[in-house]
């Protein structure tokens, strides 16, 4: 029995009144994060000491007493805690150097949203329940699976609302395994290219709407800033920026499910995305999401009881000769080419492929999958393999 992570995401459909309310207690949130983090800020500065989580609750008890600060009062308590719950793992994070400084939140570019950890239940198939609001009205499109450990209410873009539950279920291994193993090598001419052969092209979905979105953009940047009709066609530019989402997650989560349920175990290179995403090439690696179609690969291994086993980006996939292991030296320009020492004709991605499977069979059977020399490169195979 495996306890599985997954987020239940469903449409919303509040009255006016309750839309009011959703984007006052929105407003609440961002003005206790931006309390919490000058609070945070002027401690350090004056003692170099950092307030905790505990000692800012508690000050915010004290400032919802206040009279300027009364309207806190009439937002739920979960998230405005939760604020500073999320306050604390940014900080976190920041001093584990993974990710930047916390920021002050603007209203002109900080989506609607709070989080509630509890409290927020399923009625039927076409209301939820919200603390202090009562019944909304939802499309329960699919039921709600496991322990919800929270949702978050939030609004996109175009001004829809939805609401994510985040659940733990319980799966079993009842999966029947194929014994197959398969390794992946992902691009732009070829979206991947598996060990067995096959190859599926980029389905360029925002290279396809790029002349619809221009246009969106251009009657965008004509509207007075401020007017009732730039704030229409911005949605406009939303709606189109949420298809492509929608369409390219779509075909990501198709993809890396057929590919895990076929294969018990998939190696795929691990690639500097955010690098790739500086070059010449970064519309189209963005284009691409290279890095969501590896962590759907991911999840869906992980619901499915499959593994992923990633390989060294600095592993010689492309250039060495999956036949006698023997390196050459190539240019990103040739995609066919023939070994100098066994003379076997190699495709570029399909070669890669198979030096991927490879490489992560035998990191699988010592043990180090993250194994890296001296010189910080992926541990090379062993000759003869």
């Amino acid at each position: 029995m495996r306890t599985v992570t997954r987020c239940f995401k469903y449409r919303l459909y509040p009255t006016t009144d309750q839309q009011n309310t959703l984007v006052q207690w929105a407003g609440c949130r961002r003005f206790v994060w931006n309390w919490a983090l000058h609070c945070k800020q002027t401690q350090y500065q004056a003692t170099g000491q950092r307030l905790s989580y505990q000692r800012l609750a508690a000050m915010l008890v004290d400032l919802k007493r206040q009279p300027k600060t009364a309207f806190l009062r009439d937002c739920h308590s979960q998230p405005l805690q939760q604020s500073l719950m999320d306050l604390e793992t940014a900080f976190t994070h920041f001093f584990a150097k993974r990710a930047k400084y916390p920021r002050f939140k603007s209203r002109k570019i900080t989506p609607h949203s709070m989080r509630f950890p509890q409290g927020v239940v399923v009625v039927d198939e076409r209301t939820i329940s919200v603390p202090k609001i009562g019944p909304m009205r939802a499309v329960i499109h699919r039921p709600l699976l496991g322990i919800a450990k929270g949702a978050t209410i939030k609004q996109d873009p175009t001004g829809a609302w939805w609401v994510v539950f985040v659940c733990h279920i319980n799966r079993p291994d009842v999966e029947p395994p194929t014994n197959q193993s398969v390794g992946i090598d992902v691009g732009l001419e070829s979206f991947t290219t598996l060990s067995t052969g096959e190859k599926t092209a980029p389905p360029k979905f925002s290279r396809r709407s790029q002349k619809k979105l221009a246009r969106a953009q251009r009657a965008l940047s004509r509207k007075q800033k401020g007017s009732t009709n730039r704030l229409k066609a911005r949605k406009r530019v939303a709606k189109i920026h949420q298809k492509i989402n929608n369409q390219r997650m779509d075909w990501l989560h198709k993809h890396a499910l057929g590919i895990v349920q076929r294969f018990d175990m998939v190696c795929i290179e691990d690639l500097n995305i955010k690098g790739l995403a500086r070059t010449k090439l970064a519309k189209s690696f963005s284009d691409a999401s290279l890095s969501t179609f590896m962590q759907r690969l991911q999840e869906k291994a992980e619901w499915h009881g499959r593994r992923v086993i990633k390989v060294g980006r600095f592993y010689a996939s492309s250039k060495t000769c999956h036949h006698c292991q023997t390196k050459t030296a190539l240019t990103l320009a040739v995609r066919v080419w023939m070994c100098h020492a066994c003379g076997t004709t190699h495709d570029r991605d399909i070669n890669a492929a198979i030096n991927i499977v490879h490489e992560g069979l035998r990191l699988l059977a010592v043990g180090t999958t993250e194994s890296q020399n001296a010189a910080r490169d992926g541990v090379n195979p062993a000759k003869g393999w």
